[in-house]
């Protein structure tokens, strides 16, 4: 029986007299969200629904209320825009007014994060049935024990159908994603990308952990069968939920964590994948979702008549998504933790045709690199992109690091340095040319350097120092074809290949710039070589 907690909506001064269901379950949301027509169920059980407009995150929406809370503490600039609190409380005003007029609202009171040390409880708001599905099926969910004494420590409110003003509440349209530090409250409008709500929650744990010496990560993670522990970041696009849900390893998360003294542990109970040309041979266990009652499907082309799926239809959207439980996928962690990581993989998807397929990192060139979140664009995916296009997110995840990006780069070196970590470049990119001339890496070969370097077998190959990068790079390794070990021998053109390497050497010189006086003189000596 789902449970009403003691700590009502009007005991936190959010005055409504809708009709309110509180921490219900997945089925009973699912039917909710089909009765008021907000989805619909596919031949084998997934939700399908659309988002509308807003397809992916609204970062250029998104503000923090800048106050004596957050004015120091967070890194101010292009990707945390600040609100005024004069703002915030019109907006808070107006968005209450439009929560009190609702007749219907769910209502879910969650964890952010698996440990319990370190968790924050989460409550919810929802205009949305499918919304509430969705943030239930990401975030942690309590114990009936844990849900009959919860008391929310920050809130969410997320009203898609809510209308800013951008004269009135200081926004840049219509929509809005406000995170107010000093109030704990996040209020969430114009948008009905589901996504917002748990990347908020992500945003939330990497202001608050870093106090406690605990390193927020945006990657995912599993663990072998000796409890060895790996860590992946990346950017979307670079295969974190892919090559984490490996069915030999236990999958503790693919996509937000924590690493504390004793523990990696996620922050989420769900996984969220892109769905777009998923491929049922190449990810299996991703793909067997799409078959499930529960999983949540975002944007996905379905047949209106037979309720056939077509995951290769991007006419909705390109950023078609699923969300999933975690224990949807075979051999799951079941605290969603796992000890301390001995590998970290740091996946990058070199549309420039560069980077080797995996390299071996001192930590200073593991700081350098985690501080440049290095990923490409390529052409075609976005309007005026005709070339490959470098994407540098700090610390794999920019958009949702509140800190100054030295925060987080001196915890994961303090952490390296600690539990001796071995870390590597894996790039899931192009080979043999950039994009359009090269191909993609082969994903078999790509996972096959994983299981060597996971195992440690490749720490006993012969390695040869990178001319450009001055990273090491295996020679040879058993059942890989030894001609993608060096990008340059893959190309027809060589002088193309060191004309393009050397833009790439200068693009990361170039970026790293703004962290140079942030950083000790050794890993500032780990950059590129430029010719």
């Amino acid at each position: 029986m789902p449970q009403v907690s003691s700590v009502t909506l009007n005991d936190q001064g959010f005055a409504t007299e809708a009709e309110q269901h509180w921490n219900l379950g997945s089925p009973a949301l699912i039917e909710a969200a089909v009765s008021r027509g907000e989805g619909h169920l596919a031949k084998d059980g997934p939700l399908v629904v659309e988002t509308g407009q807003h397809t992916g995150r609204s970062a250029n929406d998104k503000f923090i209320v800048r106050d004596d809370e957050t004015e120091s503490t967070v890194w101010w600039g292009k990707t945390n825009k600040g609100m005024t609190p004069e703002h915030f409380a019109a907006l808070k005003e107006d968005f209450l007014a439009a929560l009190g007029d609702k007749e219907t609202l769910f209502v879910q009171d969650l964890f952010g994060g698996s440990q319990p040390e370190h968790r924050v409880n989460v409550r919810v708001i929802n205009e949305l049935a499918w919304h509430n599905l969705f943030i239930r099926t990401m975030l942690v969910r309590p114990t009936a024990e844990e849900q009959g004494a919860f008391e929310p420590e920050y809130t969410i409110i997320d009203l898609p159908s809510f209308r800013a003003d951008p004269e009135r509440h200081g926004t840049r349209s219509e929509t809005v994603i406000a995170v107010n530090l000093s109030e704990k409250l996040i209020l969430i409008g114009g948008t009905a990308y589901a996504g917002e709500m748990k990347k908020s929650v992500f945003g939330l744990l990497n202001y608050l952990l870093p106090l406690d010496s605990v390193m927020p990560m945006h990657c995912s993670a599993n663990m072998g069968p000796e409890g060895d522990t790996a860590v992946f970041f990346g950017l979307s696009g670079t295969g974190k939920t892919t090559l984490s849900a490996d069915a030999s390893r236990t999958l503790i998360g693919d996509d937000e964590h924590g690493w504390s003294d004793t523990a990696v542990f996620n922050f989420e109970g769900g996984c969220y994948a892109k769905m777009i040309r998923l491929s049922e041979e190449a990810e299996p266990e991703i793909y067997a979702t799409t078959r499930r009652f529960g999983t949540v499907l975002e944007n996905v082309v379905m047949d209106p008549e037979t309720r056939e799926l077509d995951l290769d239809d991007g006419s909705k959207a390109e950023n078609t998504r699923g969300a999933y439980p975690i224990d949807f996928i075979p051999n799951t962690s079941e605290k969603n933790m796992g000890p301390v990581p001995k590998n970290i993989i740091m996946l990058t998807a070199d549309a420039f045709g560069v980077l080797p397929p995996i390299s071996r990192l001192t930590p200073e060139q593991a700081m350098y690199h985690f501080l440049s979140g290095y990923t490409a664009k390529v052409a075609g995916t976005e309007i005026g992109v005709t070339e490959p296009e470098a994407t540098f997110s700090t610390c794999f995840g920019a958009p949702f690091m509140p800190r100054h990006p030295s925060v987080y780069g001196n915890l994961l070196k303090e952490r390296i340095a600690k539990g001796g970590v071995k870390c590597w470049l894996v790039n899931t990119g192009w080979t043999g040319g950039k994009y359009g001339e090269g191909s993609r890496m082969p994903i078999k070969a790509t996972r096959a350097l994983l299981n060597a370097a996971l195992d440690g077998s490749l720490n006993n190959e012969e390695f040869r120092i990178d001319d450009n990068f001055g990273f090491e790079v295996p020679v040879a390794v058993p059942g890989v074809d030894t001609a993608i070990l060096d990008p340059r021998s893959t190309w027809s053109d060589k002088a193309a290949y060191d004309e393009t390497a050397q833009k790439l050497v200068g693009l990361f010189i170039n970026n790293f710039e703004q962290f140079a006086e942030h950083v000790d003189q050794n890993v500032r000596e780990a950059a590129p070589n430029a010719a």
